[in-house]
């Protein structure tokens, strides 16, 4: 990765302000468990139950907010979703004594939270296209120091109140909403697809014949539907296997700092990996699947903490691979229906996330952390065939649809 210093100053501005939300939007979600059972009085069932509607509340806003990047246009779409997402987590300290609209209320902003992700990734692929891949993989970086910082702090907002968490993620997202107003007002109205702030279809933009080219998008989204599918292991296998175990829960916790760190200073790994084996972006996401697979190989022989130690260093390689490589691909190849792919691969992978927990939480229960390892680790090699799939299936095809 270039240096900071290297990126003008739009760029260092936008990394910022991504920084400054991703903060705030890791607030409140840790503690979304531990708000329904400690603080609303309800089982770990209703608590699943809540994570299930805003999860679902995503695929939905992911889907839709691809698709609406050119007929809303870039501004209404950011801003608007932004803002309401402010205004459902301004509200709710309110509605959570009413628990009906409060699972509602959550699903709603599980929408309004992702329905803004698709816009926000093509619209850096439109405004830095020389950059992208690379710019990509810098605001990944940000965004995870956010989430660490997010994190550490939730439990500092908890011990004083719960809902403050709620209102510090809706400031930071009316900043981050007020951010994109101020700056896409400021872009050259001439910068293009940027800034289409009124109707305009994309040529040729047919859902059904955007959903035709199945070699851009549906491989790789089942590939990532099985690996988040498979990443579930964390929460759903490691977490009660600690436990049960007797370990202190701050040893889960470092797991996830170590996390982290790596995504941080791990870097010159990656470029490496990138350099050497994994020159495309496609082959990015193969060596992922690839590092996710062998994580969990581990966590099946090695069923300790050393096991788990290494077993979250190669997933976290895994991560740092995959997360630029996907949006960067389908800037790539897609042009100017690249917010509707975005949107479509991340919410037929998301789908993942959703029957994850469930399933590995039947496993786990019939027979501890051993079958849900080597359910992660069949639905990882799932994930490394469907990349080679989506790999050979656009070998030769240049960039752009």
């Amino acid at each position: 990765m270039r240096m900071l210093q290297s990126y003008p100053r739009e760029i260092k501005v936008f990394l910022a302000a991504s920084l400054i939300n991703s903060t705030g939007s890791s607030l409140m979600w840790p503690l979304t468990t531990m708000f329904v059972f400690d603080e609303l009085g309800h089982n770990m069932a209703d608590a699943g139950l809540v994570i299930l509607i805003q999860s679902l509340g995503g695929i939905v806003g992911q889907l839709l907010g691809g698709s609406l990047y050119h007929r809303v246009g870039v501004k209404k779409l950011i801003v608007g979703s932004l803002g309401l997402n402010a205004l459902g987590l301004f509200a709710l300290p309110v509605i959570s004594q009413y628990w009906y609209f409060y699972m509602a209320l959550m699903g709603f902003i599980g929408f309004c939270n992702a329905l803004s992700l698709p816009a926000i990734q093509a619209f850096i692929g439109f405004r830095f296209a020389e950059r992208r891949g690379e710019l990509f993989n810098v605001i990944y970086v940000a965004n995870n120091i956010g989430v660490a910082l997010g994190t550490a702090l939730s439990g500092f907002l908890a011990d004083i109140s719960y809902k403050l968490t709620f209102i510090a993620n809706g400031v930071t997202s009316a900043v981050f909403a007020l951010f994109f107003l101020n700056y896409l007002n400021r872009l050259n109205h001439h910068t293009g697809e940027v800034h289409l702030d009124k109707r305009n279809k994309v040529a040729g933009e047919n859902v059904w014949v955007l959903l035709s080219h199945t070699r851009v998008y549906l491989y790789m989204g089942i590939a990532s539907l099985f690996l988040l599918l498979g990443n579930s292991i964390w929460n759903t296998g490691v977490s009660p296997y600690i436990i049960s175990e007797g370990l202190p829960k701050k040893m889960y916790g470092f797991l996830w700092t170590l996390n982290g760190i790596l995504i941080f200073v791990g870097q010159p790994f990656t470029n490496l990996v990138k350099r050497w084996f994994a020159k495309s972006s496609s082959a990015q996401m193969t060596a992922s699947a690839v590092f996710y697979l062998s994580a969990y190989v581990v966590i099946v022989f090695m069923h300790n903490y050393p096991g788990m130690v290494l077993a979250m260093i190669l997933a976290t390689f895994g991560e740092m691979l995959i997360s630029p490589a996907i949006p960067a691909f389908i800037s790539d190849h897609t042009g100017r229906a690249a917010p509707f792919y975005i949107g479509l691969s991340g919410g037929i992978g998301a789908i993942g996330r959703v029957i994850g927990p469930y399933a590995m939480g039947v496993l786990y229960d019939g027979g501890g952390l051993v079958p849900v390892a080597w359910l992660a680790v069949a639905t990882a090699i799932v994930s490394v065939g469907f990349f080679l799939v989506h790999a050979l299936k656009n070998k030769n095809v240049s960039p752009r649809l």
